[in-house]
């Protein structure tokens, strides 16, 4: 089993703790190395009647160093591969010394482990077509020579505790698979469970756990790892997705490298140490984050990467650079090695999206190392900070909508413009059917990629639509940039020309959408913000909805300000009768929009104008923009 292959790591829970990188994510050196004058287990082969296959099957048996037959231990069940046999582990994994090294160190609870043969048939061995039908099909079938003939031979021979709670089962690749499948689906037997790398015989999550919070509650540990750079990521992947989502406490443990035993080794040298004893909770966050290459990263590069305290290394080859830094708000100087490698660890960041740029000789340039967004008015880097409630923005296992890049033709600037256009899954199957629309507008810096690249558009609303939080809807996210000061009356007067005169027509024109007020939305957020409260307060008749995220009217700026006031003292019965909600949202008191929002709210008071205020702590930022589309994108079209 020697086929390469590509992983990510992480598992979702509590606490962040500042954990060094390099002694955690990878074992020690020498882990898996002989040690000199250290109490040794022994290895054993066995055989047992299998009535299962109608034959006499082997396995080994590892017995921990100071094994007595007058003292009764749990069991691991340890499965290999699809290329392999009950010796794969023992040839290519040294399982025994790797175990003997740790009960040397006292870091096991002592316990017996079992390497089968997970190919049940009566030719067991891995020759030929090892793809071969009937050859997989024996992996399928040792579910049965496990629990009815391996199992009660192991609990017969040798002192053995024969509850559940004293019996785990693990294995790499397709015996990852295996025990997924085995013990997931036979709690009743097991109540340890890890998969290392598992291969695609793995069982869809929703069939491994139909009832995740009652199978939750009957597992200690449950395990499920993958190498950073294993093309079976994808498995491992969807299972945390899947358990993550339904709340199911589990380790998912990225760790560097492919599909191969020095992930396996890594893998059985931590995952053993976690047996048959009480779990410390606040390992499941940092094995989740534990060195994790940021998922901003292009293909190939595995820095940035995020630590298990929520700080990021960031490395860039400079052999002549003079002197780096990588600027987040806060500048940090980088170092440089000998090969001319520049690092810096940054301190803990806070979580979701952040732009960033690396500053050579004072220069600031993108990292070749990550995706470039447009913000700040040019091409920056962005990094992706993890965080345990990112959930509702993740990448998941339901039906997804399309992003739609459209072109279109604007007889107020001119020109050609762009949009993009979120249509929900669904959209292009139900031809008889009109959708509502959502108007999502960018901030100054940016332009209309940004809610779709930076903001997650689609997979908020794909992961609402699918959690039946919202309502089908299409989202339209378009360029809010005006060949004009951005902040002044003319801009603001042209945008909601343009919005009105082209924008929404073209919509409407080119997509099955329902055109009545009732169905129609705006927001945005920042200078996106300042359009919605100009265009959407005017246009009232027109719109429902309306959503401001971190934006509020200068209190220093009466001239663009009061004729604001003035239009809703005429007609703020009007306005309050025709919006349906108008929600105004900020990133609490460190947000730079606040003091300016509080004045504008006070107005409002005074005026009778209705509105619902939200906080959600952390500034002026994207993750509080992704938080204001989820809440605001609830109430919508109910």
């Amino acid at each position: 089993m020697n086929q390469r292959v590509f992983l990510l790591a992480a598992c979702l829970l509590m606490s962040c703790m500042a954990w060094a990188q390099d002694d955690f994510v990878v074992a020690p050196n020498g882990f898996d190395v002989v040690q000199q004058g250290i109490a040794c287990g022994r290895i054993d082969t066995v055989a047992y009647s299998s009535t299962t296959v109608g034959v006499s099957r082997k396995a080994l048996v590892y017995t921990p160093p100071g094994f007595s037959k007058n003292r009764k231990y749990p069991v691991l069940y340890l499965l290999h591969g699809i290329g392999g046999d009950e010796y794969e582990w023992f040839r290519h994994g040294q399982p025994h010394v790797i175990l003997d090294n740790l009960y040397a160190q006292n870091k096991l609870t002592p316990m017996i482990v079992v390497l089968p043969n997970g190919r049940a048939m009566k030719n067991d061995r891995p020759e030929g077509n090892i793809f071969d039908k009937e050859k997989v099909e024996a992996f399928s079938t040792f579910e049965k020579d496990l629990l009815n003939d391996l199992i009660p031979f192991i609990e017969k021979k040798y002192p053995v505790l024969k509850d559940r709670e004293h019996r785990a089962l693990a294995g790499l690749s397709m015996g990852g698979g295996q025990s997924l499948n085995f013990g997931l689906g036979n709690l009743d037997h097991f109540a340890w469970v890890g998969g290392f790398s598992s291969a695609p015989n793995t069982r869809e999550p929703q069939t491994l756990m139909p009832h995740p919070k009652e199978d939750a509650a009957r597992l200690n540990l449950l395990w499920v790892s993958c190498g950073d750079k294993d093309n079976l990521m994808h498995v491992s992947q969807r299972t945390h997705d899947y358990l993550s989502q339904h709340g199911v406490p589990h380790i998912f443990y990225v760790e560097p490298g492919y599909h191969d035993f020095q992930v396996w080794k890594n893998d059985l040298y931590h995952f053993s140490q976690l047996l048959f004893k009480p779990v410390d909770a606040r390992l499941y966050e940092r094995y989740r984050r534990a060195g994790r290459r940021a998922e901003t990263n292009i293909r190939s590069s595995q820095y940035p990467q995020m630590l298990s305290d929520g700080r990021a290394v960031f490395r860039l080859k400079a052999p002549d650079a003079q002197r780096v830094q990588v600027d987040l708000g806060k500048k940090y100087d980088m170092t440089r090695n000998d090969e001319g490698i520049w690092e810096v660890t940054t301190d803990s960041l806070s979580e979701g999206f952040h732009y960033y740029s690396m500053l050579i000789n004072g220069v600031a340039v993108a990292d070749p190392s990550s995706e470039s967004f447009y913000g700040m008015g040019r091409m920056a880097s962005g990094i992706e900070v993890p965080f345990a409630g990112d959930g509702y923005y993740s990448l998941r296992n339901v039906p997804h909508g399309e992003v739609r890049m459209k072109r279109y033709y604007s007889s107020v600037t001119n020109c050609w413009r762009r949009m993009f256009v979120y249509t929900p899954a669904g959209y292009d199957q139900q031809p008889d059917r009109s959708f509502p629309v959502l108007y999502l507008l960018h901030g100054g810096g940016e332009d209309e990629r940004g809610w779709s690249q930076q903001g997650k558009t689609d997979l908020i609303m794909d992961n609402l639509i699918a959690d039946k939080k919202a309502v089908p809807m299409m989202v339209v996210m378009l360029d809010g940039n005006m060949p004009l000061s951005p902040f002044g009356e003319e801009s603001l007067k042209l945008f909601e020309a343009e919005l009105m005169q082209c924008v929404i027509p073209f919509v409407e024109s080119n997509y099955r959408v329902d055109s009545s007020s009732k169905s129609r939305a705006l927001a945005g957020l920042s200078m996106g913000g300042l359009q919605t409260l100009y265009a959407g307060v005017r246009n009232s008749t027109h719109f429902a909805y309306l959503g401001v995220f971190s934006s509020g009217w200068w209190a220093n700026q009466p001239a663009l300000s009061d004729p604001h006031y003035a239009f809703i003292r005429e007609h703020v019965s009007e306005i309050n009768n025709n919006l349906r909600s108008f929600w105004i949202a900020m990133g609490g008191k460190e947000d730079i929009a606040h003091d300016n929002c509080k004045v504008m709210l006070q107005k409002y008071d005074d005026l009778t104008l209705r509105y619902v205020y939200s906080e959600y702590p952390g500034g002026h930022t994207w993750p509080v923009w992704r938080n204001n589309l989820y809440c605001f994108a609830q109430l919508l079209f109910k």
